[in-house]
């Protein structure tokens, strides 16, 4: 016969075991009447009511998902939508959400999201219009990288003076959303001296400095090689790169100074560079040798074929 003590024991066990049975019968039925309720006909329903919440939390949380639905004309209709949200990450994230989609037909929706007053709503936007090959992202990324607002675009109504606001740098997400990690491979020595420069915001301007390796335009190797020169060990490695990318010889003189840099990683990077150009200019140089080759030139005259000939051939 069994303690008292023991007895009582039991009967605790016997009824916590029996909570926990009912709980997870109660559990597993609302799951079925939940999975019951968000049937095929309600999943859109679910979205959109999660993008009329009056918290902005919620909302965020359904726009962000909306990039995971790809050629869905819906789908692109609600990001749209979402980019004129009174919240700027709810903003950001439609801008990001429709760059994920690759939907050509919301380029006019980003460009003008490119006038947001908040820089993380401008640069989400520039980084869909750059997944979409919109070559007007350059515009927002030489603009933030220099400070300075092109008085022909006029693209951004407000002076944002990013490079000196940390709190704005932090925001933009610069590693997520162009997917540039300017450490990568340099080492520990690189990430050490990110991190003291970090209120410089070193990392962001070395996304900058890569995204802008593509653009057409002129000027813009220019301010490479400036880059190039910069305090900043890895902004001159990230500037070098992206001349390489560039393939421009005609900056082959401005970097040919950086293989005496102090810094190693420069040097290594300048010579990798200076080889990519000189073989590009090569190649330029043999291309337009056969294309002159090719071409008959303004002196030849092509043979006549005489009335003579003609009447031979017959």
């Amino acid at each position: 016969m069994l303690p008292h003590n023991s007895k009582k024991k039991m009967l605790t066990v016997r009824a916590v075991t029996h909570s926990l049975l009912l709980l997870v019968t109660t559990t597993t039925l609302l799951t079925v009447e939940c999975f019951a309720q968000t049937a095929p006909s309600q999943r859109w329903p679910l979205l959109e009511a999660g993008l009329g919440q009056k918290g902005p939390g919620q909302r965020l949380a359904a726009v962000r998902v909306l990039g995971l639905i790809p050629d869905d004309p819906h789908a692109a209709e609600l990001a749209e939508n979402a980019l004129k949200d009174t919240n700027s990450a709810v903003r950001a994230a439609a801008a990001t959400a429709l760059g994920q989609m690759h939907v050509s037909s919301v380029s006019a929706s980003l460009k003008q999201a490119l006038n947001d007053k908040n820089l993380s709503v401008v640069m989400a936007a520039a980084h869909a219009l750059r997944s979409l090959n919109d070559p007007v992202c350059y515009d927002v990324y030489y603009e933030v990288y220099t400070g300075e607002r092109k008085n022909d675009i006029g693209m951004i109504a407000q002076e944002m003076k990013v490079l000196h606001d940390p709190k704005q740098l932090a925001e933009m997400g610069f590693n997520e959303g162009i997917g540039y990690i300017p450490f990568a491979g340099i080492g520990w020595e690189a990430w050490q001296t990110i991190m003291k420069d970090k209120k410089d915001g070193a990392a962001a301007k070395a996304a900058l400095i890569s995204v802008l390796a593509t653009d057409p335009d002129p000027r813009t190797g220019k301010l490479l090689l400036t880059a190039s020169q910069n305090r900043n060990w890895i902004l001159r490695v990230a500037a070098l790169e992206a001349i390489a990318k560039r393939g421009d010889p005609s900056l082959l003189s401005g970097v040919e100074p950086r293989l005496c840099d102090s810094k190693r990683e420069v040097r290594f990077a300048a010579a990798a560079a200076a080889i990519r150009l000189a073989d590009a200019a090569q190649a330029r140089a043999t291309a337009e040798t056969k294309m002159a080759q090719a071409t008959p030139s303004a002196g030849t005259k092509e043979p006549q074929v005489t009335n003579d000939a003609l009447e031979t051939s017959k």
